[in-house]
């Protein structure tokens, strides 16, 4: 059974970096787009970055760009997303997907896979 496991989060103060990591198992997901989406408390899930499955086109909300940076690395199918300069708004819990075909998108819907998440927590 495919599956979707994120790691990496955690407690850190403003202007910190973390990396989360998104590991698969059961199938290999390396033909496959990737994201990341957040989920602040008491608000809807939300776009982070996407990858194709190549790692040559990535994608950004407008809100992180400039910041954080999404990789992959299929050898070991992991998706990685590198955060830097952490902001207190940047407080979710994140999730990591997989997209049915080869490249990545902004909507929620067109993800089949859905990890569990991993909790990121910035304090000012």
């Amino acid at each position: 059974q495919a599956r979707l496991v994120e790691s990496g989060g955690g407690l850190v103060q403003a202007g910190d970096s973390l990396r989360l990591s998104c590991a698969a198992s059961g199938r290999t997901f390396s033909y496959n787009g990737m994201g990341w989406f957040r989920q602040a408390p008491g608000k809807e899930r939300e776009f982070a970055a996407a990858i194709s499955w190549s790692g040559d086109n990535t994608y950004y909300a407008d809100s992180v760009k400039g910041r954080f940076t999404i990789s992959r690395d299929n050898a070991k199918n992991t998706v990685y997303l590198q955060m830097n300069s952490l902001k207190p708004e940047d407080t979710a819990v994140y999730y990591c997907a997989a997209a049915p075909g080869w490249n990545g998108s902004y909507y929620s819907d067109d993800y089949a896979y859905w990890g569990q998440g991993t909790q990121v927590t910035v304090s000012s």
